[in-house]
């Protein structure tokens, strides 16, 4: 089921560490990205793509990048991958150089078990979630990473769960919070320097927004448990809750353009691509813009079996993942225009 299928794709995300008629169509002639690895500069397409693939790791995710092309993301490496023992650590890709980054706990002197690295704002500073050992898979608590190292925490106050999924300019943190589950008590959040504030709306997370915040993306899940159900994005701008995408639909950033980028399924297949949606606009509840496709080109020629965007910067430049079959590791990617 459609609802089965959107709660598990939330977890293992987490873990990986969610035309008229349907506005998440991509738009007739949009153009699918066909730059492989080989970095061909002077190909007819929108993007050229550069793999990433951390040193010895069996599977990179990159999760963000800013206007200086930091990226951001986690791993997975062990001789047990993927199952356990698998390590999950945050890496940060600066100048053709890889960092590791595991959270640690000063007042226990610890490290987490695992640790992803989410957001990157346009100082440095690194947002991301980790989860210590022995703590039960659903949970995650958030931090910001200062541009010394430091590690400052995260938590929604009164509640299980905190991920930290982006910070704006001003030091704003979005993401979301949690208690039993990864979905019906998840709840999108703010953090300012007035405090917390959440979406009053459940199944929502918030992933990204313009540097004033007047404009928010996320994802949630529609009329959850019911026969209707969908995974959707959504725009909150200046506090009205616009959902947009087919069945199966995720938006998980948006840059200062208000551009805006996530991953589908495509129409009765179970075959995920990522998009970038620009020009958007919302008219009488509706909100419609300007798609493209996004299927990074393997090397034979074909398509990835699977590829999402995870992150954008405001120069254009996405950042995700892509499987090169049905099944097997994930490789990370980074577009740039």
């Amino acid at each position: 089921m459609k609802s089965h299928h959107f709660a598990a794709a939330l977890a293992a995300l987490f873990g990986l560490a969610a035309c008229a008629e349907n506005p998440m169509a991509p738009a007739t002639g949009a153009s699918n990205t066909v730059i492989s690895q080989s970095l061909a500069r002077g190909a007819a397409s929108p993007y050229t793509f550069t793999r990433i693939d951390v040193p010895g790791a069996f599977q990179t995710v990159p999760s963000g990048i800013n206007a200086d092309g930091v990226i951001v993301g986690w791993y997975f490496s062990g001789t047990g991958c993927p199952g356990a023992p698998c390590a999950v650590k945050g890496f940060i890709l600066k100048d053709g150089a890889f960092t590791t980054v595991v959270y640690h706990n000063q007042l226990t002197g610890t490290d987490a078990a695992l640790t992803q690295l989410r957001g990157v704002g346009p100082s440095g500073e690194i947002v991301g979630s980790y989860r210590m050992a022995g703590e039960p898979a659903v949970n995650f608590h958030g931090f910001i990473r200062t541009r010394g190292g430091e590690f400052v925490p995260v938590d929604y106050p009164g509640h299980t769960s905190t991920i930290a999924q982006r910070i704006l300019p001003d030091g704003t943190i979005l993401g979301c919070y949690h208690d039993t589950d990864q979905m019906l008590t998840m709840h999108g959040i703010w953090k300012d320097k007035n405090g917390f504030s959440a979406v009053e709306r459940a199944t929502t997370m918030n992933n990204g927004g313009t540097p004033s915040g007047r404009t928010v993306t996320g994802l949630f899940t529609d009329m959850p448990g019911t026969a209707g159900e969908k995974g959707r994005g959504y725009v909150i701008e200046d506090g009205v809750f616009t959902p947009f995408g087919s069945d199966f639909t995720t938006a998980w950033d948006m840059n200062p353009a208000r551009t805006i980028v996530g991953w589908f399924e495509e129409a009765g297949t179970s075959n995920i691509h990522g998009y970038v949606l620009e020009h958007w606009r919302v008219a009488d509840g509706e909100l419609s813009g300007t798609y493209t496709t996004i299927d990074f080109r393997l090397p034979s020629g074909g398509n990835a079996a699977y590829t999402d965007v995870f992150g954008i910067n405001a120069s254009g430049d996405i950042v995700g993942k892509f499987r090169e079959a049905a099944t097997g590791p994930f490789h990370g990617y980074v577009a740039t225009r």
